[in-house]
């Protein structure tokens, strides 16, 4: 029986929230989910806990399980709101470090603390200060796809979806933006009289993606949209017919609704938005993130049974990092 059957012919749990995966998730395989996500949804009842995930989440975590899903800027304003006592993070490290900073009364958990980020890892906080004494008084604009001890060395954060704004409230003409090389590449794209200093720091799910990547799709499509995030290369931007954060390319999809659409991008992204719009045609030149995928239901289970991998921040380093946080979610 395939995945897109009807739903009366088959005898399978939950069935409404199979609906929400149906054609990403074989009914065959189905089972094996199932377990997991009940047993979840009664430890969230249970323990008061929320579940945020990223756009990058597999359709079984994104679809059936989290309570707040979106790019980095919405999970980070939705964490700073809730209520819940406790947070699971289904995302990488410094996404659970930034619930954790805008919560630091509640417990904030990750399924897997080896789920880290490459373009996080491209910068420390001892090179932000080396820096700054390289440019005195340049304000440092960094993207919250770093860690707490990076976050805490900077003046303000910012998102894809948020850097030209967050660039502009500062009303200077010249800016330090780390980590990431190709979005402030992007972003100076969009400004005119700020020098924007760069740090040779890239995705590496976005820097893969080529021009001649988007050249082929075109080729193969000829009809085809192409959507395209700022941590691409300024190359591959100019190849796509949009480019914005995650954020960006739903609502794109979802005002738009092109016939043929190619996100490039990572490739749950594609999934969890196919999933929304089955009457679009998705085109996937994608890339996976490994460390993304390092977050399973069978470790966000165990993250709630167990309490596993709660997320922790030096007080004194908190402080200085929430700053950098809270002044960019005061730029709207």
């Amino acid at each position: 029986m395939s995945a897109a059957a009807p739903l009366a012919s088959m005898s399978l749990p939950l069935p409404e929230l199979y609906a929400r995966v149906r054609h990403h998730v074989p009914a065959i395989e189905w089972p094996f989910f199932a377990g997991d996500i009940a047993a979840i949804l009664e430890l969230k009842r249970k323990h008061n806990a929320v579940i945020l995930a990223h756009n990058y989440q597999t359709p079984e975590i994104f679809h059936t399980v989290a309570d707040i899903v979106g790019d980095s800027l919405a999970l980070a304003r939705e964490a700073a709101a809730t209520d819940a006592d406790v947070i699971v993070v289904a995302g990488v490290h410094f996404m659970a470090e930034t619930a954790k900073l805008l919560n630091p009364a509640k417990t904030v958990l990750i399924p897997d603390a080896d789920a880290g980020c490459s373009l996080a890892e491209s910068i420390t906080a001892e090179d932000v200060r080396r820096l700054r004494e390289r440019h005195p008084g340049v304000p440092v604009v960094t993207y919250v796809n770093t860690s707490a001890a990076v976050k805490a060395e900077s003046d303000i954060c910012c998102t894809s979806g948020n850097a030209k704004a967050v660039i502009e409230s500062l009303g200077v003409d010249r800016i330090i933006m780390l980590p990431d090389e190709f979005l402030a590449q992007n972003t100076a794209a969009q400004l005119s009289g700020i020098d924007i200093i760069t740090w040779a720091g890239h995705c590496e799910v976005h820097e893969r993606f080529t021009a001649q990547d988007i050249r082929d799709v075109r080729t193969s499509y000829p009809d085809v949209v192409v959507l395209a995030h700022p941590e691409a290369s300024p190359e591959v931007v100019a190849e796509a017919d949009f480019a914005g954060s995650t954020a960006g390319m739903v609502d794109y999809v979802a005002t738009k609704r092109p016939g043929r659409v190619a996100l490039v991008t990572e490739c749950s992204m594609s999934d969890n938005v196919a999933s929304l719009y089955p009457e679009v045609e998705f085109v996937r030149p994608c890339n996976l993130c490994p460390h993304m995928k390092r977050i399973t239901l069978p470790k966000i289970r165990q993250a709630l049974e167990l309490r596993r991998f709660e997320v922790t921040i030096d007080p004194a380093l908190a402080e200085r990092a929430r700053s950098a946080v809270e002044r960019m979610l005061a730029v709207r």
